[in-house]
């Protein structure tokens, strides 16, 4: 019997797989809004958050709280587009003008206009082109079914409601991968961030006692890398339970 591998590490918790969700400033989504409202915010300031690579700002907004009278609702923060800065005014609703920072729904966004923090489904709040540099571009819309053609960052083109909200502009932060990290220690504290292990070690470089696939006279597997569905915790390493492996021809 070996050492406990890295996955049943992962699996049972401890501080070294847990991320520092208490530093985190929250889920960042959109400001709901009625249909036919509008609602605009303030920029106060721009922050860093430790959950992601794109800066995020902290705005206020003044909702109608339904009696007639406005009331300041509280502060939040949102994922802030590129050429946004403290001070400026950004709008909710679908009424709102097409400029950077403000968020419509699809169906009122011109088509060819660069979006990002779109919304899977209505008022969830945002799901894809959230992090730094990121940004979808709006192809088509189609009236009769409702929906309308999207290009993700990964250039897969998409069909989604054209009730979905998404804040037009690209997100901040662009050009982030193009700066080394020159030293490991800048790494560690990056992954730290992210609940993420580093460094890590390939198993074939391991001792037979800390890993399935380390020992022998050189570095090699050794045995086969595509274990059983019901293998025990410490062998299920490498292609768990594979249908088929190689290239698809």
């Amino acid at each position: 019997m070996g050492k406990r591998i890295i996955a049943q590490r992962r699996g049972k918790g401890s501080s070294v797989f847990r991320a520092p969700s208490h530093r985190y400033k929250g889920n960042l989504e959109h400001v709901r809004v009625k249909k036919d409202e509008t609602v605009a915010g303030t920029v106060l300031e721009l922050l860093h958050d430790p959950a992601r690579s794109a800066p995020i700002a902290r705005i206020r907004v003044e909702m109608d709280n339904g009696d007639g009278k406005w009331k300041q609702a509280d502060e939040r923060f949102i994922i802030v587009p590129e050429g946004v800065g403290e001070g400026d005014e950004i709008v909710y609703g679908e009424s709102a003008t097409i400029k950077t920072g403000n968020t419509l729904p699809l169906r009122s966004i011109p088509e060819g206009i660069v979006i990002c923090n779109l919304e899977a489904r209505p008022k969830d709040g945002g799901k894809f082109a959230r992090a730094s540099g990121n940004y979808i571009t709006l192809l088509a819309h189609e009236a009769e079914t409702g929906k309308t053609l999207v290009v993700m960052p990964s250039g897969k083109k998409k069909w989604v409601s054209s009730d979905c909200s998404a804040t037009i502009g690209v997100v901040a932060g662009g050009g982030r991968t193009e700066k080394p990290f020159v030293k490991a220690g800048k790494r560690y504290h990056k992954m730290k961030s992210h609940a993420t292990k580093y460094p890590t070690v390939r198993g074939v470089a391991m001792n037979p006692v800390d890993h399935p696939f380390g020992g022998g006279g050189h570095q090699h597997v050794g045995k086969s890398k595509t274990p059983a569905r019901g293998a025990p915790p410490g062998r299920k390493v490498g292609n768990i339970a594979a249908k088929r492996t190689g290239y698809r021809r």
